[in-house]
């Protein structure tokens, strides 16, 4: 019986964290787009990276 003293105490912080946690994403938009996540692996070509600008003459090598 003496583990209820922990228990009940620790599943009520447990509760208001996974609530905070719950409205935090909540208010960063983290819920916006749902349907563009399950449709993206079904495309074909995936969005090309932007290229990575060629080094110049005057530009020593990165070692």
């Amino acid at each position: 019986m003496n583990i209820l003293v922990v228990m009940i105490p620790l599943s009520i912080l447990l509760l208001i964290g996974a609530g905070i946690a719950f409205f935090w994403a909540v208010e960063h938009d983290q819920f916006d787009d749902m349907d563009t996540p399950k449709i993206l692996p079904l495309l074909d070509e995936p969005t090309p990276r932007p290229a990575e600008a060629p080094a110049t003459d005057d530009e020593e090598p990165r070692a």
